[in-house]
């Protein structure tokens, strides 16, 4: 067992106390972790990801529910899409993606290589709107005027975020938390507790699409998996004692560079 496999496990424990602490965004280290600190393949890599991002947003989003911090609505309202496409995304596009897509001479594009380079790219998206932090406010008002466009819209980014997390394997916070809070009118707590809960269901849910299809080693998945669902109580504890949202855009800086490195990685 090398170094770096077993520097693999603690980042592992990483992801979950990024997640608890700042509320988003730890998920999306899943995959480097996997990749290039454990050697796994990254389509497998993908499922792998579903089923540790969706264990570990499981347990913040049960703890949200019982402290009263979901909205149930905009769980279903989101949520439904997003389990479907992600479903049919896990079940039906990634076994046909060919595992060569272009050659030309000494160029080679690979199904692997596409996803961790599309991976990065979406990295440095949630880069930006960590480093950013954008004031986010619940616009009321506009949701009670636009009820049914604004449903239209919700179902639209419900099935390209699923389609995302089907495709990449990464959860979407970022994306769904500014939804809610500008289309449904909820807190950020609650806007917090609330993806959670649909990164949870629709994460899981997609997994299923690859059982039988994709070899899984049991065993390494669920030891990798307990690491960051601990991790995400000592997240949740160290969040009482240590400002989060004062850590999301030196994290968001460091994800940045990952992405970066990653798409000179693959290319180069």
């Amino acid at each position: 067992m090398s170094i770096l496999f077993i520097l693999g496990f603690i980042a592992a424990a990483f992801i979950g106390i990024s997640l608890g602490l700042i509320g988003s965004g730890g998920s999306i280290l899943t995959m480097p972790v996997l990749v290039y600190m454990m050697g796994i393949d990254p389509i497998v890599a993908t499922a792998y990801s579903l089923f540790i991002v969706g264990s570990t947003a499981l347990v913040g989003g049960i703890r949200s529910l019982l402290l009263k911090q979901v909205n149930i609505k905009a769980t279903l309202l989101f949520g439904i899409p997003s389990i479907i496409s992600v479903f049919l995304t896990r079940k039906f596009l990634v076994p046909i993606i060919p595992e060569t897509i272009y050659s030309n001479g000494s160029f080679t594009l690979t199904r692997g290589v596409m996803v961790m380079v599309l991976f990065a790219v979406l990295m440095v998206t949630a880069a930006y709107f960590m480093i950013k932090k954008p004031k986010i406010k619940a616009a009321t008002d506009v949701v009670k005027q636009n009820d049914q466009r604004k449903y239209y819209i919700i179902l639209l980014e419900g099935l390209f975020v699923g389609a995302i997390t089907g495709l990449l394997g990464a959860g979407g916070g970022f994306l769904i938390i500014p939804a809610l809070v500008l289309l449904s009118g909820l807190s950020m707590k609650e806007a917090v507790g609330t993806s959670l809960l649909i990164i949870a269901i629709k994460s899981l849910i997609g997994f299923t699409g690859d059982i039988g299809q994709t070899p899984i080693d049991w065993m390494f998945l669920l030891g990798v998996t307990i690491l960051p669902v601990l991790g995400i109580f000592f997240g949740t504890w160290l969040r009482g004692k240590i400002a989060g949202e004062k850590l999301k855009p030196l994290f968001g800086w460091f994800v940045l560079i990952m992405g970066v490195f990653i798409i000179l990685k693959e290319i180069i």
